[in-house]
């Protein structure tokens, strides 16, 4: 089956929530490929045509997440306002806290893991293109130092490690990207 194969599209989707169902009742290091394969009612080789093993699964599950962040923090067009971060930005730091146990499996403390290495270089690319566009500079570098900022105070968020609401860590993440991006740059 090819990737735009609408019947490899259906036994994806039935993997991820099989998944996301299995990762609800355990953690995902207690998931085995059986018990979602069982659950989604799909046969072994299905999903080992598709995945590796079930962090392969839950990655590609929870790469909808890194979209919605890469979305939230550019969902902006006017100067932004440091005291209000965008609605869309809030919304997706509420979305995955009740998810957290999940996240906490794929993006470890300091923003490294699977998921956090995903959003690190689609949150990396989509900053650097915005950037190279509005003619900022250092557009290389500032991206860098957006997405590492993101994914690991929300990581770090996400372990404990900062005490938080979810309209707190946006409105405090979204202040923190806002002076990196009016930091002048020594040559």
């Amino acid at each position: 089956m090819s990737e735009g194969d609408p019947r490899a599209a259906r036994t994806r989707a039935r993997l991820q929530a099989a998944l996301l169902a299995e990762c609800a009742e355990r953690p995902l290091e207690q998931v085995s490929v059986a018990a979602v394969v069982r659950r989604a009612r799909v046969s072994r080789s299905a999903f080992y045509l598709h995945y590796t093993d079930a962090q392969a699964l839950a990655v590609d599950a929870c790469a909808e997440v890194v979209r919605d962040a890469v979305l939230a923090l550019h969902a902006w067009r006017a100067t932004p306002d440091p005291s209000r971060p965008p609605p869309a930005l809030t919304g997706f730091v509420e979305g995955i806290a009740p998810h957290g146990a999940l996240y906490r499996a794929l993006l470890r403390p300091g923003g490294g893991g699977p998921l956090g290495e995903l959003l690190h270089q689609e949150l990396r690319e989509r900053s650097r293109i915005e950037r190279t566009l509005a003619g900022a500079p250092a557009a290389d570098l500032m991206a860098s130092a957006v997405a590492a900022t993101f994914a690991g105070v929300l990581a770090d968020w996400l372990h404990g490690a900062i005490e938080a609401t979810p309209a707190q860590l946006a409105a405090q993440i979204w202040r923190l990207l806002i002076s990196l991006h009016r930091t002048a740059l020594l040559s």
